[in-house]
Order: C-alpha cells, then sequence, then structure tokens
C-alpha cells in the first residue's frame, strides 16, 4: 500500500512538472491517458489491499480461504506488469 501511494505521489509530481498537456499533440494526449488509466489502476490496488488489511483483523475471517486475497495479489502483478511495459514504450523507447 505504501508503494502505491508514493507511485501515485511521484506520477502526481512528475505530471505538475510537465512542459506538456492532453492536449498537445499525440504523445501529450497518448502519455496522460496511459499513465493517468495505469494510476488509476494502482489506486484501486491501494484500495483492494486496504479492503484486505481491514478484513484480516477479522478472527477467522481466512481460515476457509479467502478469493480476495489471490485475486488482489493477480491484479497488482497485472498492474506491475503492464507498469514495466509502459516505462519501456514511454520513457526508454522514445
Amino acid at each position: 500500500m505504501a508503494m502505491g501511494s508514493f507511485f501515485i505521489y511521484g506520477q502526481v509530481v512528475e505530471w505538475r512538472g510537465l512542459t506538456f498537456g492532453f492536449t498537445d499533440g499525440v504523445f501529450g494526449g497518448t502519455f496522460y491517458l496511459l499513465t493517468g488509466f495505469h494510476g488509476l489502476h494502482v489506486i484501486t490496488g491501494v484500495l483492494l489491499q486496504g479492503i484486505m488489511l481491514v478484513k484480516s483483523f477479522i478472527p477467522g475471517n481466512y481460515d476457509n480461504g479467502e478469493v480476495g486475497v489471490v485475486a488482489t495479489s493477480l491484479f497488482w502483478h497485472f498492474v506491475d506488469v503492464i507498469w514495466i511495459i509502459l516505462f519501456i514504450l514511454i520513457y526508454l523507447w522514445q
């Protein structure tokens, strides 16, 4: 949760310092669309982890297995893999 929150903080700092906007050509629009949509997924992942954390304090809640924990973990792995692809496409391959 801390790393996801730090990522969103870094994204906000980065967006505030950029010299181009959403309407400044194809790259600007694509950049904000892709990184913004990814940021939305990171926020969703942080919220899902928060739900799992709160549910973990309920005694016996995870005794019979919990699909939500596995689903949240798979969601985070998906978001991580997508970020690696986006990072290569946006920041390294220009």
